[in-house]
C-alpha cells in the first residue's frame, strides 16, 4: 500500500514524487486494460456465430461533426429521399396536366370609342381625300369652294363639314382643332400606344391647313377672315339651292356655295388663333410649319383684339346655327394658348386680367350653364389650362391671385359634375344634356373622344 500525507503535501513540485506518481498511473492503466481484454475474450467464447457477425456492424455513424445512431440516420435519409420523390411527382403532375385558363379580357371600350371618334373626322373631310382615308363611300367634294365666289376668288378647299350637311362653320371647326391638339399635347404617349398618333396629327393638319386659307396668313395685320362656306337658312322661302334646301352627298353638289366673311369678329378670330397656337405645339418638331402656325395665330389674335365684335350678327346664317354669345371667354382662352405657344407674358397678362375674367362670366355662379364647356363657352377650358399653369410652373405675382381663383372655380366645377351633386342632367352614357343643340356633330365627336383619356 502507498502511504498518503493527510495534508496533501507541499505546493512545490518534487521530481521524486512525480516519478512515483507516473509509475503508479501506468500500473493502474495496465490493470484496467487487462480486465477489458478478459471481458472481450469471454464474450467471444460465450456468443454464438450469429452474434459475432452482428457485432461486426457498427451501431453508430460518425459524420465528423456529429455521431448519430445508425437507425436514426437511415430513417432520416430515407424520409428525405421519399419527400423529394413525392414533391417531384406532384410538380410533374402540375406541369403536365392541362389547366383551364380564363379568357383574355375584352378590348378597352374607351380605345374603341376613340378609334371611332377619329374615324368620324375622316368621314367629315372636305376637298380632295387621301387614298388612305378609310371611308369607302366618301370621295372628293366641293373642289371649287371659294373660287366660285366673286368676292373672294381664292381656294377654300379643305376643312371639315359640320354635320350631316356640307356647310363649313369655321367657329365650331376651329374649336374642334384646338381640342384635338390639346388632347395630343397631354396624351401623346397614349395616342402612340394605340397606334393613332399619326392619324390624329394628320387630322389636325387637315384642319389647320384649311384655317390658314381663310385669312391672309402671310401678313402680320389682317382686316377680314372667312367665317363660313355654304348656307343653310331656308326660312326666307328662297328656292336657291343650299345645303339645307337640298340634302345630298357632298360629292354631288354642283351649285355655287357662297362665302361669308367678317370684319369684326373677336370670338371667331380668337378661337382660330387658339387652334393654330395649340397646333403649333403639336408640330413643334416641324419648325417651319410650327412657326407658320404661330405667325398666323398672332395675326388672328391681334385682329380679334382690335376689331371688337361677335361673328354672328342677328339674322345671319351663323346666328341661326352657331350663335356666339360673347367674345370675352375667347380672349381668355386664346390668350392662354398664345402664351403656351410663344412664352410671351403679354398674352398671359390679357388672359389673367381680373376684368377679363369678370366679363367672361367667371363669377356667374347662378347661371344654369356655368361650368359647361362648349364651342360657345371656352371659359371652363381656359380655367383648366391656367390652373395647370399654376400647378406646374406657379408663375407667382402678378398672376397668382386670378390663377388661384380659376383653380378654385375649376375644383368646384369638377365636383358639380359628380352624380352626388345632381348639378347636370346626364344620359346613361354620361352625355351632358344641358344644351342639346349647342354642339355640332363634329365638335361632339371631338368632345367625346377627349374624356377617353381620363379613365
Amino acid at each position: 500500500m502507498f502511504g498518503r500525507d493527510p495534508w496533501g503535501g507541499p505546493l512545490e513540485i518534487s521530481n521524486a514524487d512525480s516519478a512515483t506518481d507516473d509509475d503508479r498511473s501506468r500500473d493502474l492503466d495496465r490493470a484496467a486494460l487487462m480486465r477489458q481484454l478478459d471481458e472481450t475474450q469471454q464474450s467471444w467464447l460465450l456468443a454464438g456465430p450469429g452474434d459475432q457477425a452482428g457485432k461486426k456492424k457498427k451501431k453508430y455513424v460518425d459524420l465528423g461533426c456529429v455521431v448519430l445512431d445508425r437507425k436514426i440516420f437511415m430513417w432520416t435519409v430515407g424520409t428525405i429521399l421519399g419527400l423529394g420523390v413525392f414533391i417531384g411527382f406532384i410538380m410533374m403532375i402540375v406541369k403536365l396536366v392541362p389547366h383551364k385558363r380564363p379568357p383574355p379580357p375584352p378590348p378597352d371600350q374607351y380605345t374603341q370609342a376613340l378609334h371611332k371618334a377619329l374615324m368620324f373626322f375622316n368621314a367629315q373631310r372636305s376637298g380632295p381625300l387621301p387614298k388612305h382615308n378609310g371611308v369607302s363611300w366618301r370621295g372628293n367634294s366641293c373642289m371649287k369652294d371659294g373660287l366660285s365666289d366673286s368676292t373672294v376668288r381664292r381656294s377654300l378647299v379643305g376643312g371639315f363639314y359640320d354635320a350631316g350637311d356640307a356647310i363649313k362653320f369655321n367657329y365650331p371647326m376651329a374649336w374642334s382643332m384646338t381640342m384635338l391638339s390639346w388632347s395630343v399635347i397631354e396624351y401623346k404617349a397614349k395616342y402612340e400606344a394605340i397606334g393613332e398618333l399619326d392619324h390624329i396629327k394628320e387630322l389636325i393638319k387637315w384642319g389647320t391647313d384649311y384655317i390658314l386659307k381663310t385669312f391672309n396668313s402671310s401678313a402680320d395685320t389682317i382686316d377680314r377672315i372667312v367665317a363660313q362656306v355654304g348656307l343653310g337658312d331656308t326660312s326666307k322661302g328662297s328656292s336657291q339651292p343650299n345645303d339645307h334646301y337640298c340634302w345630298m352627298r357632298p360629292e354631288d353638289i354642283d351649285y355655287k356655295r357662297p362665302v361669308t366673311e367678317c370684319h369684326s369678329c373677336s370670338d371667331l378670330a380668337s378661337e382660330m388663333a387658339a387652334a393654330l397656337a395649340a397646333a403649333s405645339i403639336v408640330f413643334k418638331d416641324s419648325k417651319t410649319y410650327s412657326d407658320k402656325l404661330v405667325k398666323g395665330a398672332k395675326a388672328l389674335y391681334k385682329f380679334g383684339r382690335l376689331q371688337r365684335g361677335r361673328y354672328s350678327p342677328n339674322g345671319s346664317d351663323q346666328a341661326i346655327f352657331y350663335n356666339s354669345t360673347s367674345y370675352w371667354d375667347e380672349f381668355v382662352w386664346g390668350g392662354a394658348w398664345m402664351y403656351f405657344a410663344t412664352g410671351n407674358n403679354s398674352y398671359l397678362t390679357i388672359a389673367t386680367a381680373p376684368g377679363m375674367a369678370k366679363h367672361a362670366g367667371a363669377y356667374w355662379f347662378g347661371s344654369p350653364n356655368y361650368g359647361v364647356f362648349t364651342w360657345d363657352d371656352k371659359l371652363p377650358g381656359a380655367q383648366v389650362l391656367l390652373s395647370r399653369l399654376r400647378l406646374f410652373l406657379s408663375p407667382g405675382y402678378p398672376y397668382e391671385e386670378i390663377l388661384r381663383t380659376f383653380h378654385n372655380q375649376t375644383d368646384n366645377v369638377m365636383c358639380s359634375y359628380l352624380p352626388l351633386f345632381n348639378s347636370f342632367n346626364f344620359t346613361k352614357g354620361w352625355i351632358n344634356t344641358t344644351q342639346p343643340w349647342r354642339a355640332s356633330t363634329t365638335s361632339v365627336c371631338c368632345q367625346r373622344s377627349f374624356p377617353c383619356f381620363f379613365i
